[in-house]
This record gives C-alpha cells, sequence and structure tokens, in this order.
C-alpha cells in the first residue's frame, strides 16, 4: 500500500446523499451503516475487499455507476472466504435511481432458498461486483430475478463501489439517560448563561478553546455552527468540507462576533491541523505543546515535518495566561468511533498525557450523530434515547480514557441555510460543558495562588 493511501484511510468518506442513505436505511430497518470499504480508496480488487470486509458481520454493498443508478446488495452472514454458497433468508438486491428520488427502492430477494451468495468474493450469482479485479459488475437475473434496466440501466461500469458494515441502532430507551430541555426558552436562557459567564481570573477576558481531531471530525464545522448560532443564521467562516488531509493547514483563533440578544462572548475556539495516522502527518505533538503554552500566534502555518521554532515569526517567546489554552475538546465523528486506528487511539493517548500534564480540562465531542442513528436524524430530540448513541459514546469514553460525563454529542451545521432550535439547543449545552470544564482550570489557579 503506497504511502498516500496510508495517509487517507483513516478519512474515506461516504459518496452516499443523505436522502440516498435514509432510502437505503429504510431498507435495512433503520440501522446504522459504518463505512468499511471504497473501492476509489482500496482497489478495485477482491483481495482489497476481503482485506476490509470479511468477518464484519452484516454487510451492504453499494455500487454507483454514471447512468444514475445506486445498486447493490445486502447479506446477513459474514464473507470468510469459505469459497462455499451461503444460504442468507434475509439476503436481498437492491436499486434506486439518483434521478428519480421520490421512486421506492428496488429490493428483490433470492428466488432459489438454497443460495444467497458465495462468499469467496462480492459475488451475488445474478449480480457480481468488481468483476475479474475490474471497475465492472457482472450481471445475470439468473437467482434474483429482476430487470436488467430497472436494476441498474444497463450499465455495468462502476463509479465507485462501497461496502457498509450494517449495525442495529438498538432502538430507543424508554427515557432519555440525560435530560435536555428542547423549547424555545430553553435556548435563551443557554445563550443567557454563555453571555453572562466571566474566567474567574482578572487577566484573562476569553477562554481560549482548543479544538483537535481527526481530518473530517469537524473542527472547523464546530466553529461555524456555534457562530451561526449566535448570529442567527448560517454562517461560513472557517474552511470545511471533504480531502484526503487536512484542510486546516494554519493554527486559527477564531472569535464569535456578537449578535442581538448577546452582550458578550466569553471564548474564543482555537483550530489546529487534523489529526492523522501517517509520519510526519497530521498535528505534531510539539506544536500542540506549544499550542496548550501559548507559544504559537494566529495564522501560524503548520510543517508536519518540523514543529514551531523558536525563531518562527509566529512563535510567543514570552505567552501570558491569555495566551495560553484553557480546555482541549477532541473533536470526533461519531460514526467512525468504531473505525479508529490503533494508532489514531494511542496519539490520542500522548495528546491527553501532554495535557494532563498542563493541568488543562478535557472534553469529547461526538459529531454527526444525526448520520449516526436514523432514530435521531429523523428526530434530534432523541440522542439521548438512542442506544446506539449511546453505546458509541461509552465506548469512545473507554477508548480515550475519559469520563462518559466528559463527552457530548452534538450536530453541526453542514447543508441547512437556515438555523434550527434542537441543533443550537444541542450545541449550546456542549458550550455550556465546555466552560464548565474551563471554569476548574481557572479555579486551580486561583486555589494554587492562595
Amino acid at each position: 500500500m503506497t504511502f498516500f493511501l496510508q495517509i487517507i484511510m483513516s478519512t474515506v468518506k461516504s459518496s452516499l446523499k443523505k436522502w440516498q442513505k435514509n432510502k437505503l436505511c429504510s431498507l435495512l430497518n433503520h440501522a446504522n451503516l459504518s463505512l468499511l470499504f471504497k473501492a476509489s480508496v482500496h482497489g478495485f480488487t477482491a483481495a482489497a475487499f476481503h482485506q476490509k470486509c470479511d468477518m464484519q458481520g452484516p454487510t451492504v454493498i453499494v455500487a454507483y455507476n454514471k447512468a444514475g443508478y445506486v445498486f447493490g446488495a445486502f447479506t446477513s452472514k459474514d464473507f470468510a472466504q469459505t469459497g462455499q454458497n451461503i444460504v442468507d433468508d434475509k439476503a436481498f438486491l437492491f436499486s434506486f435511481n439518483d434521478k428519480e428520488i421520490k421512486e421506492d427502492p428496488l429490493r428483490v430477494v433470492s428466488g432459489n432458498p438454497q443460495y444467497a451468495f458465495t462468499d469467496n468474493g462480492p459475488n451475488f450469482a445474478s449480480l457480481v461486483f468488481l468483476y475479474n479485479n475490474t471497475v465492472t459488475v457482472y450481471s445475470n437475473p439468473g437467482i434474483y430475478q429482476f430487470d436488467p434496466q430497472k436494476m441498474h440501466g444497463n450499465d455495468l461500469e462502476l463509479t465507485e463501489c462501497e461496502v457498509y458494515r450494517v449495525e442495529d441502532c438498538g432502538g430507543l430507551m424508554e427515557k432519555p439517560w440525560r435530560n435536555v430541555q428542547w423549547n424555545s426558552d430553553r435556548r435563551k436562557a443557554l445563550l443567557s448563561t454563555i453571555s453572562g459567564w466571566k474566567p474567574s481570573v482578572n487577566s484573562v477576558k476569553q477562554a481560549r478553546i482548543l479544538l483537535v481531531g481527526p481530518v473530517g471530525a469537524g473542527k472547523s464545522s464546530f466553529f461555524n455552527s456555534i457562530n451561526s448560532v449566535f448570529k442567527g443564521y448560517v454562517s461560513i467562516q472557517a474552511n470545511t468540507g471533504i480531502a484526503g488531509t487536512s484542510l486546516t493547514t494554519q493554527f486559527r483563533t477564531y472569535f464569535i462576533k456578537l449578535s442581538s440578544g448577546v452582550s458578550h462572548v466569553p471564548f474564543t475556539l482555537c483550530d489546529s491541523m487534523g489529526l492523522e495516522d501517517g509520519v510526519n502527518t497530521g498535528l505534531d505533538v510539539d506544536d500542540f505543546a506549544s499550542i496548550l503554552k501559548g507559544h504559537v500566534q494566529d495564522q501560524y502555518q503548520f510543517n508536519a515535518s518540523m514543529p514551531i521554532q523558536p525563531e518562527s515569526p509566529h512563535f510567543n517567546k514570552s505567552p501570558g495566561l491569555k495566551d495560553k489554552i484553557h480546555c482541549v475538546v477532541y473533536v470526533i465523528d461519531i460514526s467512525r468511533v468504531k473505525l479508529l486506528s490503533d494508532k489514531m487511539v494511542d496519539k490520542f493517548a500522548v495528546f491527553r498525557r501532554k495535557t494532563n500534564q498542563l493541568g488543562i480540562p478535557q472534553l469529547v465531542l461526538l459529531t454527526k450523530v444525526d448520520e449516526a442513528c436514523p432514530l435521531v436524524a429523523k428526530d434530534l430530540k432523541v440522542v439521548y434515547q438512542s442506544h446506539f448513541i449511546n453505546k458509541m459514546m461509552q465506548e469512545i469514553s473507554t477508548k480515550l480514557g475519559v469520563s462518559l460525563s466528559a463527552v457530548v454529542p452534538v450536530k453541526n451545521y453542514c447543508q441547512e441555510l437556515e438555523i434550527d432550535s434542537q441543533t443550537d439547543i444541542l450545541l449550546l449545552n456542549a458550550v455550556v460543558q465546555i466552560l464548565r470544564a474551563t471554569e476548574g482550570f481557572f479555579d486551580d489557579l486561583c486555589n494554587a495562588e492562595e
């Protein structure tokens, strides 16, 4: 595998549009989808497929072609390369046309009760994906009877092929395990609480919050979302998007501007380069330590192969308390919790130790909760009733070694044009928790001085 692929493996992105994912999830009893394999990244070969997809339990293959069809196959059984024909009464083929959004997806089950697929490859007899290790699909209705025109428009050359692990969301708890009020009065109260908060140290007017996390987790989107809440409309200031490596290449300090109804914003958000698996890629731990200590000034251009040097014009040689970081927030895509590599978890551990040494409080933001759980996508108010969200929060708590009370789920503004009260409340709740943690940092300073 090339070095370039090693860099981008941890940042592979789904090609499914939101409505496509919703339709697919409707066929899968509102399950959660975790991306395992993307042929354009890992290779259009059976070997690459098996490396990522064997022994993963229920999976769904999703193929895309130029004709605008999104089609594929689901199986509830493992791919294990035994070469056997596998019986699976839950397996089916599906298809929907990108150009016909309102059309219900086509769903076809096997007409042969003794055969669903062959587990030595993505081979469903009637559809064989990655046929002969190419970007093509072999198609013959055979065991799964379908009209080829309706299935794939007779376009057998793929533009992409993806495989997702299908995870049961587990439904909803009877009662939420954290209580959140979702009315407009609560939104106003949260804004008032934040506006009225002040650091307990006179020399600091605004707390400095550092956002750290893997590429594509939503750090810059979180700032844009918080900015949008305070402005009253969706705002885009920090660069966001999909890329193989970090879009944030500079250290940035973002100030939230005052708006109507808000007299004071007591914090700034600092955005850093994304964390990556590879050597000499992503945010360096020495740069991270320099940021924490207040040495790195706004708009410093990161150099992944060399940390900031004291002679740099962006190096603050005599930082005051107001220049230092007062709270570190790790931002992680909740749907990627299970897919965090050992290297990434180890990198988090190094960063956490460095932060602990400096006595700086730490929290975890889990983003994209609406994309991770279809039930939450339908109604954000059930975020603390979702068994899946709760499970992922507990899992990241264990992986990173943080208290569950320090793990907070959020939904960023990514495609909306207008703000939404429920999204605002979840975001503002996160800010309140961040400020409460930050308050502990200043209280410790005051106690040390007494």
